[in-house]
């Protein structure tokens, strides 16, 4: 990665904020815009060039945008007002179709880190968020390889490794592997809700299984909104699934289902 680049974040969340952190160790020339005070204070512990105004940004030769999805277009459309055609933007929302309706002034590279946690907020984010992780790219028909690697080298630097799709697989994908397994943790949760000795019971399989109960509630309603179709597409799949297991030969499908589970992570980081 050419450490030259001025590189501008807009919001320090999870996501902004690990990406912030990341690239202040390594020395980047960083440049970020938070709208809260208490978050650029911290912020100013790691570098100086921290601002409320986007205005800051104006010079950059890489953005990337961190705000939650549903302000997502809204600083896309403000940063058309101000920033050269030589710029590349690139967001992070974990949904690709709504960002790719509109062609922008500036280079525009939709992406999505499949990396995260429960928890939100600049105190929340580290370092090594997206070590490990995919970063997928949705890139428009016609984008420079040369504006393409500008991002997939911060991506790289940055411990993950870029995937390169459509904008309607991707948002497929993610309901089949996030979007509705939030919605099924969510529903398994206030189903046992119904029942004061089960909560009492419950441990770590119970834990496990709703840790997506707890994702952040803006976040949960924009991507069950923005991507409803395809969520209630993966329902469906879900329901069929469980009527498969059910009404055929349950044991030899679970030991199939155990051999390719564990095969997906077998370097141990994240466990079985």
């Amino acid at each position: 990665m050419n450490r030259n680049l001025k590189i501008g974040i807009v919001g320090l969340g999870l996501i902004g904020g690990s990406i912030f952190k990341a690239l202040c160790a390594l020395r980047c020339n960083i440049y970020a815009v938070s709208n809260s005070n208490f978050t650029l204070q911290k912020a100013k512990q790691y570098c100086e060039n921290v601002s409320k105004s986007l205005g800051i940004l104006q010079d950059c030769d890489v953005i990337f945008v961190c705000t939650h999805i549903n302000k997502t277009t809204e600083i896309l459309d403000k940063l058309d007002e101000i920033l050269s055609s030589n710029t590349v933007v690139a967001d992070v929302c974990s949904l690709k179709r709504f960002v790719s309706l509109k062609k922008r002034n500036y280079k525009f590279i939709p992406t999505h880190p499949m990396a995260g946690t429960e928890f939100s907020g600049f105190d929340s984010s580290f370092e090594a968020l997206f070590q490990g992780t995919k970063w997928v790219l949705t890139p428009f028909e016609g984008t420079k390889d040369s504006d393409i690697k500008r991002v997939t080298d911060i991506i790289k630097v940055l411990g993950a490794d870029p995937i390169f799709t459509s904008p309607n697989e991707h948002d497929e994908a993610v309901a089949l592997i996030s979007h509705m397994p939030m919605l099924v943790s969510q529903a398994i949760f206030k189903t046992a809700q119904s029942n004061k000795l089960a909560l009492r019971l419950a441990s770590s399989g119970f834990r496990d299984m709703t840790r997506l109960a707890l994702t952040n509630e803006e976040m949960a309603k924009d991507m069950i909104d923005l991507n409803s179709d395809n969520v209630q597409s993966s329902i469906l799949k879900l329901y069929s699934s469980i009527g498969d297991l059910l009404n055929k030969d349950y044991p030899t499908q679970i030991r199939e289902i155990i051999k390719e589970r564990q095969s997906m992570y077998v370097d141990g980081k994240n466990g079985l």
